[in-house]
């Protein structure tokens, strides 16, 4: 498969920065006070200093995702869009608390349903920010076409991975303990075939999403993410 060539975005991106320090003291905040009641007490204050800058933030980046491919998606709605939920699913989970304490913003390809599509993320934390690239927990069909296309077509994954790796970036997710069935353990590229997640992981100051460049700083980083998405959507046989 031919290798993805990183185009440059060229519409005008704002020069306004997208966060501020508010939104992350509202995230330490909500980590000391994670309740229903507090959350609700406070809807204001989460609204005005995170769920706001938040879509600003995904509008802004309308022109640099679709830039990378036009199969990608930046929608900058309150349910439904590329920013996630707040509420956090603890029916499985020890952990009851009702929010998360993060702000995950996904920006899928259109013929994806969920967050285990192919995506570029962007993750703020108090804890750390990180930008993302790839597939995370393919059900087992997918996952299977991702290792049979490394098997047969290696040369692009691994200029893909060496792209990234000059950048910043590491391959990070689960891995299985052993070879995935019909895989040898002599193979070369073993290590990338056990992954479960083919996930490229970049860490981040929160500070640089509070300047006024940090739009075209995060478009800078995802395109050097293109050719390793443009690797899974050929796995996957999806358009890019």
């Amino acid at each position: 498969m031919a290798t993805q060539t990183p185009k440059t975005p060229s519409a005008p991106v704002s020069s306004k920065a997208p966060f501020s320090p508010e939104s992350l003291q509202f995230l330490n905040k909500l980590a000391q006070n994670n309740s229903r009641d507090w959350f609700k007490d406070h809807q204001d204050e989460y609204e005005n200093n995170v769920r706001s800058p938040a879509l600003r933030f995904i509008e802004q980046m309308q022109p640099g995702i679709l830039a990378i491919s036009s199969k990608l998606t930046a929608v900058p709605k309150k349910v439904g869009g590329s920013l996630m939920r707040p509420q956090r699913d603890s029916r499985f989970s020890k952990d009851k608390t009702p929010y998360k304490t993060n702000v995950g913003i996904q920006f899928r390809h259109f013929q994806g349903k969920d967050v285990h599509a192919p995506g570029l993320y962007v993750h703020i934390a108090p804890e750390g920010c990180f930008i993302a690239a790839g597939i995370w927990h393919p059900e087992s069909k997918a996952l299977n076409a991702i290792r049979m296309c490394i098997d047969e077509n290696p040369n692009a994954y691994q200029k893909a991975l060496q792209t990234l790796q000059n950048q910043g970036f590491i391959m990070d997710g689960d891995s299985l303990s052993r070879p995935p069935k019909g895989f040898d353990k002599t193979h070369p590229l073993l290590t990338e075939l056990k992954r479960k997640d083919f996930i490229a992981v970049k860490n981040i100051d929160f500070e640089e999403l509070c300047k006024p460049g940090a739009i075209s700083f995060c478009a800078e980083q995802f395109q050097h993410c293109a050719p390793l998405m443009a690797y899974l959507c050929f796995a996957l046989e999806l358009d890019f």
